[in-house]
């Protein structure tokens, strides 16, 4: 079937699916593969459920006219994204980076919608299947679409930026994320910058951190617009503080790192004519979540949750921002960073380095990385190790910055605290 064939289906109704245990009335269903599934097995059971169709892949599950046969569902997934998107003809923004995006495209996202009706990348759902859910969510109703764009490895944010096809583009940062994927930082610039060649090669336009030297090294060629000179940093201390033309704005989000996400959002939402006094309602309004930065005040203690992500950028930061805050007692237990390859031993060891530096009061370090490094910090090798002895030895009138990798789930240790 042809993807024009295919699209004159899907827009009767304009939903796809492709988890058969959340599949919707009037839906396609598209059969993926992964490692451990195959979604053809899965086709009858979709149209039995409520769906239209089932798109799939091999020959054997072709059981009846509800079931569309096709050589790949997924790159057929990611080519009807494409042919929508260029069917909407709306601006889209799609931004990458190794640390920040889904807290920038929030931000973005908050902005923006105090004047458009937009629609945006739904939690972390960035990468090859992701990205194209994202634009098939979008409607005839939607006025700008924000695409969040992940990769850890080369040529994903090609890939990307050729389904998404950007009319607008911002990278974060460059940071040592994913470095067992990308090789070396210089693999991370390499990788992340895909999405600059996509929109010098297109004549599309790039927002830029002026602050950042790779960003302005690698947009010497793009059509670039420059965050606003009027947005000025004044503090974090510890939720960023700043101004933008003249008009004071506190943020709920913790760290100075944030201020260059806060300031991307406030220049995209002047370069769309947002007027002021909407950018900094939405950016005062908007709250983290998802372990991302979370002020907690427990009976205890003051916590600081940032323990969606991590890696040596991001951690570093992270340490950083929290030793130039202004308390009597600071606790960190930081948790173990993956992906690093061959550079995990001396990444991890450059972070408890960097806290010694800092002579915080307690430091807590987590996970089968920490403990082959050399500190005279307490190490744990896993959290029931951690648990353990903070129940023994409860941290109290204290403020607590829990940081690590997704995998580590660090958001268990708020209730010892």
């Amino acid at each position: 079937m042809e993807i024009a064939d295919l699209y004159k289906l899907y827009i009767q109704h304009g939903l796809v699916d492709t988890d058969t245990r959340n599949i919707r009335e009037n839906t396609i269903f598209f059969a993926l593969k992964g490692e451990n599934f195959n979604g053809n097995k899965f086709a009858e059971e979709a149209v039995a459920k409520g769906a239209d169709f089932s798109v799939i892949d091999e020959v054997a599950y072709k059981t009846s006219e509800n079931i569309i046969l096709v050589e790949d569902v997924l790159k057929t997934l990611q080519e009807l994204a494409r042919y929508h998107r260029d069917m909407l003809g709306i601006p889209i923004i799609s931004l990458t980076g190794s640390n920040g995006k889904t807290t920038t495209k929030e931000l973005i996202n908050a902005v923006l919608s105090s004047k458009y009706k937009t629609t945006a990348t739904i939690g972390n759902l960035n990468n090859h299947i992701g990205v194209p859910l994202t634009l098939l969510s979008m409607t005839a109703a939607t006025e700008i679409g924000i695409v969040e764009m992940g990769a850890n490895h080369p040529n994903e944010i090609a890939c990307l930026s050729e389904i998404s096809n950007p009319d607008f583009g911002y990278i974060t940062n460059f940071g040592s994320a994913h470095l067992e994927g990308f090789g070396s930082l210089e693999g991370v610039v390499k990788a992340k910058s895909e999405l600059y060649d996509f929109l010098i090669s297109n004549e599309k336009k790039v927002f830029v951190n002026p602050e950042d030297s790779i960003q302005l090294v690698k947009t010497t060629k793009a059509t670039v617009v420059l965050f606003n000179e009027s947005i000025v940093y004044i503090n974090a201390n510890p939720f960023v503080k700043l101004s933008f033309d003249s008009l004071e704005i506190q943020s709920n989000l913790i760290g100075a790192y944030n201020f260059s996400n806060i300031a991307a959002a406030i220049t995209i939402g002047h370069y769309f004519k947002v007027s002021k006094e909407k950018i900094k309602e939405a950016i005062e309004n908007f709250i983290p979540s998802d372990n991302r930065s979370q002020v907690i005040d427990t009976d205890n203690n003051k916590i600081i949750l940032d323990a969606y992500n991590a890696n040596p950028t991001s951690m570093k930061a992270a340490l950083e921002s929290f030793n130039d805050l202004e308390s009597r007692h600071k606790t960190i237990i930081i948790g173990d960073m993956f992906e690093l390859g061959d550079y995990s031993v001396k990444e991890h060891q450059n972070i408890v380095d960097l806290a010694t530096e800092f002579k915080f009061d307690s430091v807590f370090f987590i996970g089968e990385h920490f403990h082959k490094t050399e500190t005279n910090y307490l190490k744990f090798l896993d959290f029931e190790e951690l648990k353990e002895h903070l129940l023994n030895n409860p941290v109290k009138k204290s403020i607590i910055l829990i940081k690590g990798s997704r995998g580590m789930a660090l958001e268990r240790i708020v209730s010892l605290c």
